[in-house]
């Protein structure tokens, strides 16, 4: 691509666009749809857009919260909190928990808590996975000179796992099914996974199966 082509810019001079276009890139990301309970019991429930997976034995996910938030006194007074998967025909009601309120925002967006089995924080009811999560670490991140930010990162080993069976085909969990949504920056761009935005491609095995892969993308250069 030809110099001229190419939006270049430097973060820390700013971006020279009419939105900051970084969490637009790096997207759609999975929401962190975060359930908490304080210290003094009270339920709290926020979405997150950096949050991700991370480890496969012990499973583990995390999220970070540019600012200190409700969420993260929680967890670190707690030590327990459950992920709860957002999906389309709940996305209104998950924006909702957005919202900077005093009030309880399961009650503000019309959503009915369940217990969880193994932490204290409740599970959303109406969500079809929900990850119970017991905190591992939680940690301020930092610029390339080593100073703190306001942001923190918070990281659970996850304990225990609810799924409804109706995601379920023949054993296997069918991600397109539930219809999952996920964050894709700009001022309120989200993207949502459905069957017909599915496809399947295996990681190749060793060298003579990358060889074969190789030599199908040279036969085939625009694919």
């Amino acid at each position: 691509m030809a110099g001229d082509d190419v939006h270049y810019y430097e973060p820390r001079n700013g971006h020279g666009l009419r939105h900051d276009p970084f969490s637009a890139i790096v997207g759609p990301r999975p929401i962190g749809w975060i359930s908490s309970r304080s210290a003094e019991g009270r339920a709290n429930l926020a979405p997150y857009s950096f949050f991700n997976a991370f480890n496969y034995r012990p499973p583990i996910i995390g999220f970070a919260s540019v600012g200190w938030k409700d969420t993260v006194a929680n967890i670190r007074d707690t030590g327990e909190f459950v992920w709860n998967l957002a999906t389309r025909p709940m996305a209104a009601r998950m924006n909702l928990t957005s919202a900077a309120v005093t009030q309880d925002e399961f009650a503000l967006a019309g959503l009915a808590q369940a217990p969880a089995r193994l932490v204290g924080a409740p599970r959303v009811r109406a969500s079809p996975v929900n990850f119970e999560c017991r905190l591992t670490q939680l940690f301020p991140l930092r610029d390339k000179e080593g100073a703190e930010l306001e942001s923190w990162m918070i990281l659970g080993e996850v304990v225990a796992v609810h799924i409804d069976r109706a995601m379920l085909v023949d054993g296997v969990y069918d991600t397109a099914r539930a219809h999952p949504i996920l964050r894709a920056g700009g001022l309120g761009r989200y993207a949502g996974i459905t069957e017909d935005a599915m496809f399947d491609m295996n990681r190749p095995a060793g060298d003579e199966d990358a060889a074969a892969m190789v030599r199908a993308l040279d036969a085939a250069p625009d694919a």
